[in-house]
């Protein structure tokens, strides 16, 4: 396995698929009303953000709440790897009856996926939950899968992938 990063998106391949994203999501849902973004802690929280911002650019300069969540303590492996707490949970308001988008940076086994869906329960009782994920790599080991996708990117279980607002890359 080679230690050199191969880049799969750059920055402008990145931009274009959460522009891409962020009209799909607005398509979806006819419009932004009720909407909420949370990022998962810590990769989706910039993609959270980034589709804040290019929604508001797309709705007439409309405000989508965005709130980051952290799902260490809601994980099924906890006595498998170790839990990091410290990153920041912040849902900016009752989730009763909106539709909440999670973003994450890439989806693996997606059991990062169904931790958030427990977590979000403290927060109120969304409408629906969709799913955003810059890169979807497939290998699930539960039945969770992505409505918004920035790329499908299949790749080996020894592979690293990492996401940015800087580029895709694979080691």
């Amino acid at each position: 396995m080679s230690t050199e990063a191969r880049v799969v998106l750059n920055a402008d391949d990145v931009r274009r698929a959460l522009t891409r994203i962020a009209h799909e999501i607005v398509e979806r849902n006819h419009g932004l009303h009720g909407l909420v973004l949370v990022g998962l802690q810590r990769g989706g929280v910039w993609m959270a953000q980034a589709l804040a911002e290019i929604l508001g650019g797309i709705d007439g300069g409309s405000t989508v709440p965005v709130g980051s969540l952290d799902v260490s303590f809601h994980r099924d492996d906890v006595g498998l790897r170790p839990i990091v707490p410290g990153h920041v949970t912040d849902i900016p308001m009752s989730l009763d009856g909106t539709t909440v988008v999670l973003t994450d940076d890439v989806l693996f086994t997606g059991r990062t996926v169904r931790a958030a869906l427990e977590a979000l329960n403290e927060y109120g009782r969304p409408r629906a939950v969709q799913l955003a994920v810059m890169v979807d790599r497939g290998h699930r080991e539960l039945p969770i899968r992505p409505d918004f996708v920035g790329k499908n990117l299949p790749t080996s279980r020894d592979e690293q992938v990492a996401a940015t607002p800087e580029g895709v890359t694979i080691r």
